[in-house]
């Protein structure tokens, strides 16, 4: 089980002035390109299941990433998702998101498991988005800064894994009011807003 603190930033401009008060802390930058797969017969959807490829797109170590996510729920700033993840040949990897029948073939222990519990016989691509995630080691925890990019617009993210998450959270959010940095509760994820094909109508209108 993953468990993990998010929260939303409104804008460009909040996203920025938390990379400034962060930045004696900056310990990596990764430039993602997420790709998301299910069954022909949508044998992972119907079951709150989805399938991912993650590409580093860094040019001196490239990886990639096999994700099987479940049962994903996010309530009050806390995501708890059932997650299987394995590191792949990236060369495989893209292979496979350009002909996602080329999954079937892939010796990994993620993508058996897929098979077995799953059945799926035929791939099917959802598409995917780019992210760029800026990584603090901060008070004892990572802090994950993203922007994510989708065709409809850019949505900006705090997320950090912890096994206190309320604890966490209470510590995160008290930075981010001391910085004047507006915030809120993430109530939707990075994959259900792509999904949806919209920035929640809060987002929006804090663009306007």
């Amino acid at each position: 089980m993953e468990v993990e603190v998010k929260l939303r930033l409104p804008n460009k401009s909040a996203h920025q002035k938390l990379l400034a008060a962060l930045s004696p802390f900056h310990a990596a930058t990764h430039h993602q390109h997420n790709t998301f797969y299910d069954g022909s017969a949508a044998e992972l959807s119907s079951r709150r299941a989805v399938l991912r490829l993650r590409f580093h797109e860094e040019p001196d170590r490239p990886k990639c990433f096999v994700t099987l996510k479940a049962n994903a729920v996010l309530a009050n700033g806390v995501s708890r998702v059932e997650e299987d993840e394995e590191e792949v040949d990236y060369s495989i990897g893209k292979a496979c998101s350009e002909n996602p029948q080329k999954l079937k073939d892939v010796d990994s222990r993620v993508l058996r498991r897929v098979k077995e519990e799953f059945g799926i016989e035929s791939y099917v691509s959802l598409g995917g988005f780019k992210n760029v995630r800026n990584v603090f080691e901060w008070k004892g925890v990572e802090l994950e800064i993203d922007q994510v990019s989708y065709e409809f617009g850019d949505m900006y993210e705090i997320e950090c894994e912890s096994v206190e998450p309320e604890k966490v959270k209470g510590i995160i959010t008290e930075f981010l009011k001391e910085n004047g940095i507006e915030y809120s509760d993430s109530v939707k994820s990075k994959f259900a807003i792509f999904r949806a094909g919209m920035l929640p109508s809060y987002l929006i209108m804090s663009l306007i």
